[in-house]
């Protein structure tokens, strides 16, 4: 045992050891309780999936194999599933310049005024709160069926999310920069654009990176709501009972998905790579 932990230990005099025994427990056993009333109100059933291994059964045999017709099945899976990488793509993108704004606003490294402070993280929290596919049955009704309705929701929602890691990676950058522009009587937007975002940028970057990924797969949820892509097509084969077309838009979709995802994994490799060392060029 070292000194530092000797004396540590000493500090801890037995009531204090304690009490902090007795909130242990008391947090074990509040714990247990919502886990327990949470497995009573969800109908939690082991049993029951077990005595329904016939309708897997069924299911798996309806599923397997999959059909791989080409022109009624997998090639209207491929137009499909680009519709709903454009749609995670599209509702990155357009959300960029409403969350940045709202990242800045949202900041208290780029933000001064407490009151535009508070509005824009209630604005961000509104955003987020509300699921994207809430946002997409909003859409439908107003623009109709379709990959648009899918577009506007993701931007709405993204801009919630994305805004709100923007702006914790602003107030997580260093303060040495901010604090010395800061002294010298520099605006807010000089705080922004010369000490703050400099050194937030690869993060934010990697950061806008991941929620592509994560809109990518939330544009297939999307679309068993009606907003098009790849997930109207397995919303209507799961209609129609056609599980072995559901099983090869699902693979279809589980194609796309890795590669979306090792693309922006590369890519935020190489962004780390070029933070890690400024001087050294990349290879490739």
């Amino acid at each position: 045992m070292t000194a530092t932990e000797d004396v540590e230990r000493n500090r801890l005099s037995p009531p204090r050891r304690r009490v902090l025994g007795s909130a242990g427990l008391v947090i074990t056993v509040v714990l247990v309780a919502v886990h327990v009333l949470a497995w009573r109100e969800t109908d939690f059933s082991p049993a029951a999936l077990v005595q329904g291994w016939h309708g897997m059964v069924d299911f798996l045999d309806d599923a397997v194999p999959p059909d791989f017709d080409w022109n009624r099945v997998v090639a209207p899976g491929l137009s499909a599933a680009l519709v709903t990488f454009y749609i995670g793509l599209l509702g990155t993108t357009f959300s960029i310049p409403f969350a940045f704004l709202l990242a800045l606003a949202a900041a208290r490294a780029t933000t001064r005024n407490t009151w535009v402070y508070q509005a824009a993280r209630a604005l961000l929290s509104s955003l987020r709160a509300i699921p994207d596919v809430v946002f997409a049955l909003i859409f439908v009704t107003a623009v109709g069926l379709g990959p648009f309705a899918g577009v506007v929701a993701l931007v709405c929602h993204n801009t919630g999310v994305m805004g709100k890691l923007w702006a914790e990676a602003m107030e997580e950058a260093d303060l040495g920069p901010r604090d010395a522009l800061r002294v010298t009587g520099a605006s807010s937007v000089q705080i922004a654009a010369n000490a703050v975002l400099p050194t937030a940028l690869p993060q934010m970057t990697g950061l806008l990176l991941y929620r592509l990924d994560v809109n990518v797969r939330s544009s297939l949820v999307l679309g068993l709501v009606g907003a098009g892509g790849i997930g109207f097509l397995i919303n209507q084969s799961i209609q129609l009972f056609r599980f072995d077309q559901m099983v090869t838009h699902i693979l279809i979709v589980l194609v796309l998905v890795i590669v979306v995802d090792q693309a922006s994994a590369l890519i935020r490799r190489r962004i780390a790579g070029r933070t890690a060392n400024p001087g050294r060029p990349t290879r490739g």
